[in-house]
């Protein structure tokens, strides 16, 4: 896939089966994460990988979240399915770290950037994924479970593996009254 056309079309891909990445693929996941934009090179951000048995894992921590919160019986059993959507979940976090020339918001911008460069490797490699967020990545519990800090936080949860449709290409959007002159 060429740049501009990867640039141009990028979509989420929610509907994803086995196979989830090889190593390779994934190693190539890795490399683009470190291309974000990084102040300082603090590299302010942190990713835990769940595939195969281990997304059950995160599973349970949404269900106990979801117990946590008082939701249904039903609610709760949906929870604990959610990481079996995709063959591989990597959670991003913000692995925040005091700095006085970088930020907060600039530290998480970066793992959110990190974030999005893993997702267009995904689909550079004919993989699909898709950004998740939602309360899970708001919720204290699910950040401390997975290993997050008081001062981290959850950029989202990226679901990636094998489109199990093609991914529908969006249309484009008119942005150009976005943009203005200084």
């Amino acid at each position: 896939m060429q740049a501009i056309e990867l640039l141009t079309t990028r979509s989420s891909m929610p509907r994803l089966i086995e196979p989830g990445p090889n190593a390779a693929q994934f190693q190539l996941l890795q490399r683009a994460a470190a291309r974000a934009p990084d102040h300082m090179a603090l590299m302010p951000y942190r990713f835990v990988v769940y595939k195969a048995d281990a997304r059950q894992r995160l599973g349970a921590i949404f269900r106990r979240a979801a117990e946590a919160k008082g939701l249904s019986d039903e609610a709760c059993l949906q929870a604990s399915q959610l990481p079996l959507r995709a063959p591989m979940v990597i959670v991003c976090l913000l692995d925040y770290q005091p700095h006085d020339k970088v930020p907060r918001d600039e530290q998480f911008a970066s793992a959110a950037c990190a974030t999005l460069l893993m997702q267009q490797a995904s689909f550079a490699q004919n993989l699909g994924a898709i950004w998740r967020t939602g309360w899970f990545a708001e919720d204290p519990q699910v950040l401390r479970e997975i290993g997050g800090k008081s001062d981290d936080a959850i950029v989202g949860f990226l679901y990636v593996g094998t489109p199990a449709v093609p991914t529908p290409i969006k249309p484009d959007k008119d942005v150009a009254e976005k943009f203005s002159d200084g």
